[in-house]
């Protein structure tokens, strides 16, 4: 016999080719209840299936786990390699007792999350819609797909707002295949999320790339929502004329100031993550200059109020140079409300005037002292 079928541990000699060694040897590196493991079938019935997992011992498949992959099951047949979900590290038999339908499940977010790292494009079927998105079946897990993560071809832009419209929109995607990325896979609370703004990345970076910031544009707008209107510039691509890019006067309303199919001209104020950012006010003459030349700190100006915020009311002393009442003066929101009201001329003295930065304090109680 050769000496290196002996080793001695603690002054004990141990054949390594006695049959107990190897049984010692696989309880040593047994896997834990959670691992994944892969394995030969070597039997199966109406009641089991029983694994072959090699220096892991024998594996099997029975009871619950058995009926809740049944449908797996009726396919296999003996020498099948299969991966399966330790349950049990060794059940009264000594069997390692394994899951089929969790090992599937496993390495199914184990995909999710490989697909997710690598931005891997699929094409999948619209199930559902709801208010909030649409619904995807990605492996037999329900994923979500925000409206927020529509491209623009398929953003649901509804003039008014309304939600039953927007989802009678959204319905009209079901049944039909988008290219998505998934962006978000969590196992743990069994959610999938999905976008469709990743696709096209390179052809949308060759479309970019034509334009520059500064550059004067032509187009129709193609949508109008609360922060905006979204402008064709060609065909695979828009532009966002931002509320506050509108008109240097106060917009509240973008379905007031613009009509979905109206010609408009714009200019290029960035260029960011592949999305360009529109101006109309850039192409009208900035209203704060010529204040500049004509108000100053301290001067007594009449001012028509136009709104009211958390901070106070904004009047407006000429068309698109406003500044700010601050609430303070008056003590309370209700106070201030009570002293000035929407639409109504005032008197009020500039207390801050910096038309370059277009910032612009006034004050209505230092105006009713002077005129006292």
């Amino acid at each position: 016999m050769n000496n290196s079928d002996f080793i001695v541990d603690e002054g004990v000699v141990i054949d390594l080719a006695h049959p107990m060694h190897k049984v010692l040897e696989a309880t040593a590196t047994r896997p834990q209840v959670g691992d994944v493991v892969d394995g030969k079938v070597i039997s199966a019935d109406k009641r089991s299936v029983v694994v072959d997992l090699g220096h892991h011992g024998i594996g099997i498949i029975y009871g619950r786990e058995f009926m809740n992959a049944r449908d797996l099951i009726k396919h296999m047949a003996k020498g099948d390699a299969i991966s399966a979900k330790v349950v049990d590290v060794e059940n009264e038999d000594g069997y390692t007792e394994l899951s089929l339908k969790e090992a599937r499940q496993s390495l199914i977010w184990a995909e999710a999350e490989d697909l997710v790292r690598k931005k891997t494009q699929l094409e999948l079927t619209i199930k559902e819609a709801n208010k909030g998105g649409l619904i995807i079946d990605w492996q037999g897990i329900i994923g979500f797909l925000p409206a927020s993560q529509l491209s623009a071809d398929h953003y649901p832009r509804v003039e008014d707002g309304d939600k039953d419209r927007i989802l009678d929109e959204l319905r009209k995607l079901v049944d039909q295949k988008l290219v998505v990325t998934m962006i978000a896979a969590v196992p743990k609370e069994g959610k999938l999320i999905f976008s469709e703004k990743e696709q096209g990345h390179k052809e949308k970076e060759e479309l970019v790339g034509k334009y520059a910031v500064g550059q004067i544009v032509e187009g129709d707008v193609t949508g109008i929502v609360d922060f905006g209107a979204f402008m064709k510039l060609e065909d695979g691509l828009e532009g966002l004329i931002h509320i506050s890019e509108m008109d240097w006067g106060l917009v509240e309303d973008p379905r007031k100031f613009f009509k979905v199919g109206e010609h408009v001209k714009a200019q290029i104020i960035e260029i960011k993550d592949n999305k360009v950012s529109l101006s109309v006010k850039a192409l009208k003459e900035n209203p704060w200059r010529t204040a500049e030349a004509k108000f100053k700190k301290g001067d007594t100006v009449r001012g028509v109020v136009i709104k009211f915020n958390k901070y106070g009311a904004l009047a407006s002393i000429e068309e698109g140079v406003a500044g700010l009442v601050h609430v303070s003066e008056f003590g309370s929101e209700d106070k201030l409300k009570a002293a000035l009201e929407l639409g109504k001329v005032y008197p009020f003295i500039i207390t801050l005037f910096e038309p370059k930065e277009q910032r612009m304090t006034l004050s209505f109680s230092k105006a009713q002292e002077k005129k006292d």
